[in-house]
């Protein structure tokens, strides 16, 4: 039992060039309407002909009354597509050297436009910088003025202080005579204090000048080298400017260090905790060396007997050097005492002989006497 399908009033749609039988066929794809547009009637029924805007007696449903003609929208092999629209406009198709000067003019005028401002930027700066500058000096200008008036004020306030306190004015003479000395001494030092610092400073510039010579020597010699010398002089050169600049950096570590540790010991000084806690912190220290010294004592420790051949070797050992020690001082004093022996036998006998010389003067006079 086969079922007869019931034929589509929807066949297959027309072709360009074909006609639709009235009822027959769907509505093409140029004129189709579009579907989510307008809603379509329950009431119509396909198959019927005569309204307008229908092609072969399909009704199209919002599809407006004129015309449309198929030819208007493009096709391609593939199917139909949509209208391009232009993105951008004609361009030019040859690249030549007249339009890479043209762009080199563009970009040449851009660079002098912003090169411009940068000069007029500059000029607003330069002038603003010497409103600046004049500003600066006549604000420093001001405040010298004003520390001369508050002194003067500081005077007058203290000579209306005296005249209200009925001060005599023998006493405000005094006072104004030690401090009138104070002042001369003053400035007698800061005299002496200037003079040095220009001989200072005309020192330093003679050790600069000399520098300056001893250089230039320097320089000679090193020219006057051979080039594996010179080569060599330059290698150490480099080496001790980079030392240098080692211990410049060095060096700011350690004052840095320094200020930490300066910081550190006015914080200490204010907090009794702190102070505590380092007090505990080097006894601990103290400790940790007794007991590291013990540990070492303890691991060098023999047993008895090795202690007492090590004692009775430190002893031989003294003894021999002791020994040596005497041999090296008794041989030079017995060589010594050897050559100073008939010195000491030939002072005794001038002594003797000094001594009885009277004697025998007086004995040989009474025998001539007699």
């Amino acid at each position: 039992m086969t079922s007869q399908r019931p034929p589509s009033s929807m066949g297959r749609p027309p072709s360009r060039s074909g006609s639709a039988a009235p009822g027959a066929g769907r509505p093409p794809t140029a004129v189709r309407p579009p579907l989510t547009a307008i809603r379509v009637p329950t009431a119509m029924v396909p198959g019927t002909s005569g309204y307008p805007g229908m092609r072969g007696g399909i009704p199209s449903p919002g599809v407006l009354a004129a015309p449309i003609k198929v030819t208007d929208r493009p096709v391609t092999q593939q199917g139909l597509s949509g209208m391009k629209t232009g993105i951008k406009g004609p361009q030019r198709q040859v690249l030549d050297k007249s339009y890479y000067l043209g762009l080199l003019r563009s970009k040449i005028n851009e660079l002098t436009t912003e090169t411009s401002k940068l000069h007029k930027e500059i000029d607003n700066y330069n002038q603003e910088n010497s409103v600046y500058l004049c500003y600066e000096k006549r604000a420093e200008d001001l405040a010298a003025e004003i520390k001369d008036l508050q002194g003067q004020l500081a005077d007058h306030n203290m000579l209306v202080d005296k005249l209200n306190t009925n001060t005599e004015m023998e006493e405000i003479i005094s006072d104004y005579s030690i401090l009138k000395a104070q002042n001369d001494s003053e400035a007698q030092s800061i005299d002496n204090i200037f003079t040095e610092r220009r001989e200072r400073e005309e020192q330093i510039k003679a050790i600069e000048e000399e520098i300056k010579k001893e250089r230039q020597i320097a320089d000679r010699v090193v020219q006057s080298m051979p080039a594996a010398k010179q080569e060599k002089y330059f290698s150490m050169a480099a080496t001790n400017e980079q030392l240098l600049q080692e211990l410049t950096v060095l060096q700011e570590k350690q004052d840095n260090l320094l200020t930490r540790v300066e910081d550190y010991e006015e914080e200490l000084s204010h907090s009794q905790i702190k102070q505590e806690v380092v007090r505990l912190h080097e006894m601990l220290s103290v400790m940790e060396t007794k007991r590291d010294a013990m540990e070492a004592e303890q691991k060098s420790m023999c047993s008895p007997k090795e202690e007492r051949e090590k004692l009775f070797q430190q002893v031989k050992e003294d003894n021999q050097e002791i020994a040596s020690m005497e041999r090296q001082f008794i041989d030079p004093i017995t060589s010594l005492t050897n050559r100073i022996n008939p010195f000491m036998s030939l002072t005794n006998h001038m002594e003797f002989s000094s001594f009885n010389l009277p004697l025998l003067t007086k004995q040989i006079n009474v025998n001539k006497s007699f």
